[in-house]
């Protein structure tokens, strides 16, 4: 007896190691967009790749400009969960921007591949601007807290 219980024991034992073995730490991660744009977009030569090879290469493109026809842009993001200090939230791993020109033939006229860093950083204004159209009037506010009174309590 004691002979099939040591072998049990080696048996599961033996079962956790092997399913231990198959699993892999990947980071998780959320993409959007075309995977490893920057490797696609080193197959694209200018002067040379036509627009039906971009399209076999990456595929339709994401967006169109809107004056000109003949631009295409191309996205790639990647988001991927943080360190133990984040505490599990989203970091940029990966974004970038690929613009393709084409000239009146459907050739690659100019090509520009902008990552997360080479990206300008914006700055937004402090001040604020007062909405005079939208403001409320005395009855109106005393109505809607009313209203908000009533049926507020409601589950």
């Amino acid at each position: 007896m004691y002979l099939f219980i040591d072998v049990h024991k080696k048996l599961i034992v033996l079962l956790i190691l092997l399913i231990l073995n198959a699993c892999k730490l990947q980071d998780p991660y959320n993409n959007h967009g075309i995977i490893n744009l920057p490797k696609r977009s080193d197959l694209i030569s200018v002067n040379k790749s036509n627009k039906n090879d971009v399209i076999k290469i990456i595929g339709s493109p994401h967006t169109v400009s809107i004056n000109d026809k003949d631009e295409w842009i191309y996205f790639e993001r990647i988001l991927t969960k943080g360190e133990f200090h984040k505490l599990g939230q989203n970091i940029l791993k990966e974004n970038n921007i690929l613009f393709l020109k084409f000239n009146k033939f459907g050739i690659v006229e100019d090509k520009r591949l902008i990552g997360k860093d080479s990206k300008n950083k914006l700055t937004f204004s402090k001040s604020k601007t007062d909405n005079t159209l939208t403001k409320k009037s005395f009855v109106q506010k005393f109505l809607s807290s009313l209203r908000n009174k009533m049926y507020g309590n409601k589950k």
